[in-house]
């Protein structure tokens, strides 16, 4: 294994790190500021714009500086905003962090994924994402390791600051590295391409519906599966938000175990695999035996693990790797979309019909996203 690709597994391993902690230290912290527990969706928001701009902005960026730079600095934004965050004591300043922190967590997220795309076998795809699920679930173990040793919130932040600062000075000692292999990217020398231009591209329309109904999936499952196993199945809350983690755990290890199934499967067979799985744990929630619906939650963690980084590791084949970089930075602005609109939909719709409908608005959006990725290997390049 290349010294560049230990940097780029240790990226994603930090691209993950600081995505839960909120989440795990908000109990606490809006109680500290005063503030009501509602509002940390402002945060949210305010950092999904960020990641949506920067995504957006990412093939001019990635043309004019390169992969390696475009990396070092926004993980040195996102190292900013948490040191930031660590010494804030009220709201305000933590919306303003939360600016860098989107932008800088967009513009990373577009460049590794395009640049393991170009270069990178598929199965280093899922590999990364795995190591990106382990930075998830260690971001919470090191907050709650934190407050139960007695001290503040902002302890976690600075841990995970200090670790993203030590990344930082690791890519930016290693620029070398990324110029050397960016000697062979597959990249013409013409202007970038208007936002409109890329969606008259065959396919980009597809991945883009297809990439938003996906990350929906992933979000509404994360968000609201531990509320819908109370609400619907009478489980206990306390044993539903240990349940709600298993289907974190089915990403994380089928991503882990769909790196060795690329050798043997492309990376259309493996989006076909996940939705196939996805269904059938979609069909278990829908049984009246709770232990089978909570099979059913690991079985569409194990099924949402080859979609993501397969997706995105076709790319440059559907599109050209001229092109890939845009088209992978709007289709995950189209994932972002995804995750903050859709999920806080089905809590509109479940207030009037209950949450008894969280398996089929599940279904919905598995069919939308099916349908689209077959449409998107019909119309794209190959």
């Amino acid at each position: 294994m290349s010294l560049l690709l230990i940097v780029i597994y240790l990226s994603f391993i930090s691209l993950g790190l600081p995505d839960s902690l909120l989440g795990s230290a908000w109990p606490v912290m809006h109680e500290e500021m005063a503030v009501p527990v509602s509002l940390s969706s402002i945060i949210f928001m305010i950092v999904s714009f960020g990641t949506v701009t920067s995504s957006l902005l990412s093939d001019r960026l990635n043309r004019r500086f390169g992969t390696g730079k475009v990396t070092a600095v926004s993980v040195a934004m996102t190292c900013a905003a948490l040191l930031g965050n660590s010494f804030s004591h009220s709201f305000i300043p933590l919306c303003l962090w939360a600016i860098p922190y989107g932008l800088g967590a967009g513009a990373v997220d577009a460049a590794l994924n395009n640049y393991v795309a170009l270069h990178y076998a598929s199965r280093h795809m899922s590999w990364l994402h795995c190591m990106w699920g382990l930075g998830a679930m260690t971001g919470p173990i090191v907050m709650r390791l934190v407050l139960s040793s007695g001290r503040n919130w902002s302890a976690g932040y600075r841990v995970i600051g200090i670790l993203q600062l030590l990344l930082s000075i690791v890519l930016f000692s290693t620029l070398k590295l990324w110029k050397e292999d960016r000697s062979f990217e597959k990249q013409e020398s013409t202007s970038p391409m208007s936002f409109g231009d890329l969606l008259k591209l065959p396919g980009a329309r597809e991945v883009m519906i297809s990439f938003f109904c996906y990350c929906a999936i992933e979000q509404t499952v994360g968000l609201w599966a531990s509320t819908w196993m109370v609400a619907a199945k009478g489980i206990d809350p306390v044993e539903a938000a240990g349940f709600g983690s298993l289907f974190f755990i089915g990403i994380t290890a089928g991503r882990a175990v769909s790196g060795f199934l690329t050798y043997r499967f492309n990376d259309k067979t493996m989006v076909r695999i996940g939705a196939g799985v996805i269904l059938l744990g979609i069909i278990l929630l829908l049984t009246s035996n709770n232990k089978l619906s909570i099979i059913g939650l690991v079985l569409i963690g194990l099924g949402c693990a080859p979609v993501y980084p397969c997706i995105i590791h076709s790319t440059p084949d559907h599109f050209g790797p001229e092109r890939s970089q845009a088209i992978i930075g709007i289709q995950m602005a189209s994932g972002y979309f995804g995750t903050t609109l859709m999920p806080p939909l089905f809590g509109l719709i479940s207030a009037k019909t209950g949450l008894v409908i969280f398996p089929a608005y599940l279904l919905i959006l598995l069919a939308t996203m099916s349908l689209f990725h077959e449409l998107l290997c019909v119309r794209a390049r190959h």
